[in-house]
This record gives C-alpha cells, sequence and structure tokens, in this order.
C-alpha cells in the first residue's frame, strides 16, 4: 500500500508524467505496441539530454556559476540588480538549457530579495526570468529540449538554426530591458541591501570535479552540433566518466523528464503509424505550423507537442517559432514554466494562484508583443 501511495503522490505532483504515461497507454491501443514502433523512438535525443541533465546537475552541485552570482553584492540599485538576473538567466538559458538555468537563479532571486525586504518585486521579476529562460534559450539548438529535439531531426546546420532565431533573441532582449524599466518606473534609483557573506560557499569547491563537468559539458555540446554517429560511446564515456567521478549525481539526474520524453515518442510513434490520424494531422497541420504549436503546447506543453507535430511539419521555422513563444500564454505552455512555478511554490507554500494570476497576464502582455511581428516574419521570409 505504502509503494502504491508512493507512486500516487508521484503522478499527482509530476502532472506532466502523468499526461505523457496516460498519451502513451492510450496511444498502444490505437496502434499496437511493435518492435518497428520502439525503433523510432529518438533515443539519440534521450541520450544527449540524458547526458545534458546530468552533466547540468553537476554544474549546480559544484557551484560552477557562484563567481557570477557573487557579482550581485556589488549591485546597490534593484534595478540594476534586476537587470543582472534577468539577463543572466537569458544568456545562461542559451548554453545550459532554460530549465537549468531557472534552477540555478529563481532561489537565488527569492532568497535575496525576501533578505531586502524587496518581496513586492518577486512575482514580476520571477515572471521576466521566465520569459528570459524562453526567449533566451531559442538562439541555440541546446538551449531548450524541442529546439535540441527538432535540430537533431531537422539536419539544419548549427549556425542556420542560429541565424534563424536571432531575430526573435534580439528583440526578445530589448523588450524584456523596456519590462524592467516600466517595473522601476516610480524609483529607477531604488536600492537593496545585499550581505556578501550570504553568498559564501560553505563547502570548499571540488576544483577536479568542476574541471571534469565542463570538460564533459564542451564533449556533449561539440556532439550534438556535428551530429556525429559515434553519439553512443560519447554517451557511454559520459556515464562512464560520472561513475568514476561523481556516481551520486546519477542519483540526482531529472529521470521523471527523461521518462516523460519517452512516453510522449511512445505517443508520437503510434498516432503516426495510425492513417486515419496521421492523415488528419497532416492535412490541418501543414502550413499552420505555427498556430497548431501555440495552441496545442498549452494542452500538453511545448516539449511534447514538438515531437507530435514534427512529422507533419513542412515549415521548421514557423514550428520553432510557435514553440518557442508557446511558454508565454500559460503556466502549462513550457516545462520551465511549470519547474519556476515548483519553486515558488516551495518557498510560499499556498500561493500558487496569486503567482499563476500574475505571471500569466504579465507573460501574455509579452506574447501579444512578439507574436504579430513574429508571424510578419514567417510571412515575408518563409
Amino acid at each position: 500500500m505504502k509503494i502504491i501511495k508512493s507512486i500516487g503522490r508521484l503522478f499527482k505532483k509530476e502532472i506532466m508524467l502523468s499526461v505523457s504515461l496516460l498519451a502513451a497507454i492510450i496511444s498502444l491501443f490505437i496502434t499496437p505496441p511493435s518492435r518497428e514502433l520502439f525503433t523510432q523512438i529518438d533515443w539519440k535525443t534521450l541520450a544527449t539530454l540524458f547526458m545534458l541533465l546530468s552533466v547540468l546537475e553537476g554544474f549546480k552541485q559544484e557551484n560552477i556559476f557562484l563567481p557570477l552570482l557573487r557579482k550581485t553584492s556589488r549591485l546597490s540599485s534593484i534595478k540594476n540588480l534586476s537587470c543582472f538576473f534577468v539577463f543572466s538567466v537569458f544568456i545562461t538559458s542559451m548554453f545550459v538549457t532554460n530549465d537549468v538555468s531557472l534552477i540555478i537563479f529563481v532561489p537565488l532571486t527569492i532568497f535575496l530579495f525576501r533578505s531586502g525586504n524587496k518581496e513586492k518585486y518577486i512575482i514580476p521579476l520571477l515572471t521576466f526570468e521566465n520569459i528570459a529562460a524562453i526567449r533566451g534559450s531559442l538562439l541555440t539548438p541546446f538551449g531548450s529540449p524541442q529546439n535540441l529535439f527538432l535540430f537533431s531531426q531537422s539536419g539544419i546546420s548549427a549556425v542556420s538554426f542560429i541565424l534563424m532565431m536571432l531575430p526573435l533573441w534580439l528583440f526578445s532582449a530589448v523588450l524584456l530591458y523596456i519590462f524592467i524599466l516600466f517595473l522601476y518606473r516610480k524609483d529607477e534609483k531604488e536600492q537593496i541591501t545585499i550581505n556578501p557573506e550570504k553568498l559564501k560557499d560553505n563547502v570548499p569547491p571540488n576544483r577536479r570535479k568542476q574541471l571534469v563537468y565542463i570538460i564533459l559539458f564542451i564533449i556533449i555540446i561539440a556532439a550534438i552540433v556535428t551530429r556525429t554517429r559515434l553519439w553512443p560511446y560519447i554517451t557511454l564515456f559520459v556515464l562512464a566518466a560520472l561513475i568514476i567521478f561523481d556516481f551520486k549525481i546519477l542519483l540526482k539526474t531529472d529521470y521523471i523528464l527523461l521518462l516523460t520524453f519517452f512516453c510522449f515518442f511512445v505517443f508520437s510513434s503510434s498516432i503516426c503509424k495510425n492513417p486515419q490520424i496521421s492523415q488528419f494531422l497532416q492535412k490541418t497541420v501543414t502550413n499552420h505550423e505555427y498556430v497548431w504549436s501555440i495552441l496545442l503546447s498549452q494542452l500538453i506543453s511545448n516539449v511534447p507537442a514538438a515531437i507530435v507535430l514534427w512529422p507533419f511539419t513542412s515549415n521548421l521555422r514557423a514550428l520553432l517559432y510557435g514553440l518557442d513563444s508557446a511558454g508565454l500564454c500559460s503556466i502549462i505552455g513550457s516545462l520551465a514554466s511549470v519547474i519556476n512555478l515548483r519553486i515558488y511554490a516551495r518557498e510560499y507554500p499556498g500561493q500558487s494562484m496569486k503567482f499563476i494570476i500574475k505571471f500569466t497576464w504579465i507573460s501574455l502582455i509579452f506574447f501579444s508583443i512578439v507574436v504579430i511581428p513574429q508571424l510578419l516574419l514567417l510571412i515575408f521570409i518563409g
């Protein structure tokens, strides 16, 4: 009974896992499981995601970003401190994925603004950081799980990918700064006091582990960009390195996200094998990827939406633009947003709805500003 209750609590807590598992089970009744079905699962993306999640967990455990965070003690202006956090998320999300970037910076944002008696700014600032994570990560093929999947599937070069997303990235950076200025429009010089002692690392850093994680991260990024066929061996190499140098980190890897991905891969493969469903999606999705990706993401989030829609798309740019904007519409639109909410709810129990309401209307304002220019860009560029 305890095991059943524990499983029940897990699925209640991990909503996306519950949705993905249910979708996978239903899809297997639509298309019975077969060897061919499971060979169509994108094992390369799963392996790459496993490597990234494990190594970036090591980044977090070894406080590799702590020297950057210590710079916050030099900032006395609350506007400048907010810019530091928002654009730290914006920049780092391009390299360490949007969810990991939020995991690094959101708890510290809450901690510092709470200790500085500026809690009234926490929800708007966390929303800005969420937007920064979504819009900053869209620039690179490895900035988000959906980008990683579509980059792997499409065959497009890394340079072409970046150039395709660059206009959205630049416009978002400017717009984020305007949002921050608007938040502090009444007093741009408002001060906040930060005690540098609170940013000290109580545990001395393990330089050897830090070096290992940085080297492994470079190897993973190189494997992604070059699309090497040696990825199974690289995965085994990374796994062996983690077992040798820091076995415990493998116990902290986000296997829930990996299992969620796996279930949605099963779901996507199953419905693609069904002639009626496949034909319907082929007719309705093609040439309407932008709208489909935004709307479907509000039901199942943008990562699984990418997996479901990719087989039926004829316009990679439109699909990417929609998926990388979907998280601005609602909490469910992006897994990164769900993670942000989870961190806030842990610090402020019982105030999740307050967060969701403020988060949603701020994000929707940002979405309403970017959605039309993106559509016009798609129309003129194709």
